[in-house]
């Protein structure tokens, strides 16, 4: 059940690998468990997103409130489009790469549907921005571990 737990965390968005990888570490799985875990939860929601985003925004449009927070994020994320812009799809992997607010799997995959990314090399470059963005969160985590002898 905890693996579960793992994996629909780490596909929310503002969550992602960020909260996922400590959740597991924290359930006792181990870090190369965890980290998989993390990741296949992250990447899971990509794909879908990707392909129905459009659909999923024409039913978004039809509730008022749902449609204003989407425009908010819509301008973030015009503001974080120039790195995807300049670079195409390697920017895309390190706009991922970089774990931090409004630069994860979900953000990418407005970006790249609002550019006009083809959807395979977009999901691959989420792919590979999510497995550096996995290192990136695992790395301080083992430091702690050893550090502490928590393992």
């Amino acid at each position: 059940m905890e693996s579960l737990y793992v994996i629909l965390i780490s596909a929310m968005p503002i969550f992602e690998l960020r909260a996922g990888i400590p959740l597991a570490i924290y359930y006792g799985f181990e870090p190369p468990k965890a980290y998989f875990l993390a990741v296949i939860g992250n990447f899971l929601p990509v794909p879908l997103l990707l392909i129905f985003l459009e659909k999923l925004l024409s039913i978004v449009k039809k509730f008022e409130s749902l449609w204003r927070i989407y425009e908010t994020i819509q301008k973030r994320v015009h503001k974080k489009r120039d790195i995807v812009e300049r670079y195409g799809y390697p920017g895309l992997i390190v706009f991922v790469a970089i774990p931090l607010p409004i630069t994860g799997a979900w953000t990418a995959c407005l970006l790249a549907f609002l550019l006009g990314l083809n959807n395979f090399k977009a999901s691959i470059s989420i792919l590979l921005g999510i497995l550096i963005a996995g290192i990136i969160v695992l790395a301080p985590i083992l430091g702690v571990i050893k550090f502490f002898h928590l393992n």
